[in-house]
């Protein structure tokens, strides 16, 4: 991914730019990292033995920081410019973050972002992955994102009315009105729970609690044993893989600007217990996908929903995550697969579309394929990391030994 200044794009004012289906993909990217990113968060909370007020404080930092970036980099750009928290982040967090003083922890939320923010804004990310060959990270983007389509196939097989259900309406909704088929989805999906009685009314509070600022302590065991290894799963399992989405959906994206400004607001946020701002990549293939607008020009108003929907649900934390973990989760598995499937399409064709002209690269793109889709992460990297050095491997190996042959 090489470092590009943003792409001109026409100055059409915001109303004209407007759709229906943009304000769906931003509505469906929020509430598919509500319904399971989000709750990995709240699982390290509690695994951490997190007050309620530091917990809330770590979900409101995340959401509005998160929603802020989208809004401003989306506006700047005019491209769907789509941020979030460090998933893998969050996992590694649910062994670690209890063996340290929170305040040391906070430390260390500092100390990763302000490396992030230094590898992003140099260019010393985006020229590292400009070595390695597309289809090996399209490869990447094509193992983060098939696990979750297959997801939508077991949610078929163990909730065939809601899941089926709504996949057969997605299918339908292709046929007749394609822009708005996923929003066809996720409507017969919500109506479907609530007929079967999957889906039960929350016992929503609408608590507008605010963040509570740590004043950061700086321990060398924390920041090896949090700081270091965040930056790698975060720009590893997030910032490459969202930036193979963007360059996949046809996007060349100023990487200097978008991993500093998604960087810049994680600095900003680390003290509110954020952990991890970062480019998405799951959730970026909703927003910048031809299912938010044919138009590729005007598919930027869907990243800046998804920042509206991220800042309003994150002044309501409390009542967003009750209301999300009121939905039945084979639905949200079935609409993330379904949401998805465009932009796995495209990282498929890019994955094996050189395989004759490169047969090397291909090679090594499908094993980087295999290793990112297997999950695997030994020494708690994340799959993608590993994908991508097993691709990499591969493909200096495989081309040097037919250069001798």
């Amino acid at each position: 991914m090489t470092t590009v200044p943003t792409e001109r794009r026409p100055n059409r004012p915001l109303r004209k730019s407007f759709s229906p289906s943009a304000v769906t993909a931003g509505f469906v990217a929020v509430a598919i990292s509500y319904a399971g990113p989000m709750l990995v968060v709240l699982q390290a909370a509690q695994s951490a033995g997190l007050s309620a007020e530091r917990t809330t404080s770590w979900v409101w930092s995340l959401a509005v920081a998160s929603g802020v970036t989208c809004v401003v980099l989306s506006l700047v750009t005019r491209q769907p410019i789509v941020v979030a928290w460090s998933v893998p982040g969050a996992a590694l967090l649910l062994t670690a973050l209890g063996n340290y003083e929170y305040s040391d922890a906070i430390g260390a939320y500092v100390v990763a972002a302000l490396l992030a923010l230094i590898v992003g804004v140099t260019g010393w990310f985006g020229r590292l992955l400009a070595i390695v060959p597309k289809p090996v990270m399209a490869a990447v983007l094509a193992g983060v994102l098939l696990p979750f389509v297959l997801k939508a196939v077991e949610a078929v097989v163990t909730s065939p009315i809601v899941a089926g259900g709504l996949v057969v309406a997605f299918l339908i909704g292709r046929r007749i009105t394609p822009r708005y088929a996923v929003l066809v989805a996720m409507a017969v999906g919500v109506a479907l729970s609530a007929l079967t009685g999957q889906a039960h009314a929350p016992d929503l509070a609408l608590d507008l609690s605010g963040p509570v600022w740590t004043t950061p302590t700086f321990d060398f065991q924390a920041i090896m044993g949090i700081a270091v290894p965040l930056v790698i799963v975060t720009m590893a399992g997030q910032n490459g893989p969202g930036l193979a989405m963007m360059g996949t959906l046809g996007y060349k994206v100023n990487d200097k600007l978008v991993l500093g400004g998604a960087s810049l607001a994680w600095l900003v946020s680390a003290p509110l217990g954020s952990h991890g701002i970062n480019l998405a990549a799951i959730t970026a293939g909703i927003c910048a996908g031809p299912e938010a607008h044919p138009d590729k020009d005007r598919r930027y108003m869907a990243g800046i929903f998804c920042g509206v929907f991220y800042i309003l649900f994150g002044l309501f934390s409390s009542a967003a995550v009750t209301l999300f973990s009121a939905v039945p989760a084979a639905m949200m598995a079935a609409l993330a697969g379904v949401a998805l499937l465009g932009a796995l399409h495209g990282s498929l064709i890019d994955t094996i579309s050189d395989f004759k002209a490169n047969p090397v690269a291909a090679e090594a793109a499908l094993i980087t394929l295999v290793v990112t889709a297997s999950g695997v992460a030994p020494a708690g990297i994340v799959s993608p990391f590993w994908g991508l050095l097993a691709g990499s491997v591969a493909y200096l190996a495989l081309r040097r030994y037919r250069g001798k042959a």
